[in-house]
């Protein structure tokens, strides 16, 4: 008998809790009862564009609701996260996202959000390996040769990105970092700026990805000359990694994902990365990425939330042997 307090504690909690569990369920099961923002922390062009308008299209023909791309570009994308990370709490404003996701704490003092408690994750949707491009006024055609190049004329070089903090700042930083190289690194607003100035050679390199680059490629404008992956690319495996000519240890994929704001009902979390698994799942979409050197991926919650948390361990371990701030 002395443990029935506890029993009707129990119990009594559970009553109180029953209302909104249901709520919560209620509002998966409608979900998407509107048209669903969808932010892109960077301005247009460039992978996220192309792979964001690719899921929100199929998102929409899924689910019979609008899923609207909206661009909020700056700060190293930390302006789209603060505005996802004060939304409401209700699946109806969700963000894709690379890693600059895990990369900005490592950079950024005093966010206006907490990274961890303000995002919910949702799903880990794709990850590709990103390419060393160059402009072909540049004498180099491998990994090695660009290395040497650079070597040789610290400083001299101006690198490419999207901004402080973004995939190809830090995939670029690490590899001049492991290599003992010094470029200048020149921070765009997204891929949609910086291919301007590259394709003019004012701008002289960059690493990107296939999506990115490969019209440019493809037209002779821009040269590749390496993978950032260890291993080659099934897309060009006739591509060397950058890891085989002089950056022993380099292994770099970007990545992108979904999250949503923080306190978001589990339930609608688990609803739209069900809307996700079915767009990783459609035919077209496998067979329009993969031929851009994409790998759907599409995890649970939690298993992004671990991946997400082993990447802000790696980027703020890079930051710190690099010195790097946010206005670098």
């Amino acid at each position: 008998m002395r443990y029935l307090p506890c029993l009707k504690l129990s119990v009594a909690m559970l009553l109180a809790a029953a209302p909104a569990v249901v709520a919560a369920q209620s509002a998966a099961d409608g979900w998407p009862s509107r048209p669903v923002q969808v932010v892109a922390p960077f301005g247009p062009g460039g992978s996220t564009e192309v792979e964001g308008r690719l899921y929100t299209q199929k998102l929409t023909e899924l689910t019979g609701q609008s899923f609207i791309l909206d661009f909020r570009p700056g700060a190293g994308s930390t302006i789209g996260i603060a505005y996802v990370a004060k939304a409401a709490p209700d699946g109806y404003t969700i963000m894709i996202n690379t890693a600059a996701l895990t990369i900005t704490p490592a950079i950024y003092h005093n966010l206006p959000y907490d990274p961890v408690r303000d995002i919910a994750p949702v799903t880990l949707i794709s990850k590709r390996p990103s390419v060393l491009v160059v402009h072909p006024s540049l004498p180099v055609r491998t990994p090695g040769e660009y290395l040497a190049y650079a070597k040789a004329r610290p400083g001299e070089l101006n690198y490419g990105t999207t901004g402080v903090g973004g995939s190809p700042h830090m995939a670029g930083a690490w590899l001049h970092s492991l290599t003992g190289t010094k470029v200048t690194f020149v921070h765009y607003k997204g891929t949609g700026t910086l291919m301007p100035d590259l394709l003019a050679g004012r701008t002289h390199a960059t690493t990107n990805t296939f999506v990115s680059v490969l019209p440019h490629i493809r037209s002779g404008k821009l040269r590749i000359i390496g993978v950032t992956t260890a291993q080659r690319s099934q897309l060009m495996p006739e591509l060397p990694a950058i890891a085989e000519q002089g950056a022993s240890g380099y292994d770099y994929s970007s990545w992108l994902g979904v999250v949503t704001t923080g306190g978001t009902p589990a339930a609608v979390i688990a609803r739209l990365r069900a809307e996700m698994v079915r767009v990783a799942a459609a035919p077209e979409v496998i067979r329009k990425l993969a031929d851009e050197g994409v790998t759907l991926v599409a995890n649970t919650p939690e298993e992004f939330r671990q991946f997400m948390a082993a990447e802000m361990v790696r980027w703020r371990k890079l930051v710190q042997e690099t010195g790097m701030k946010a206005e670098d």
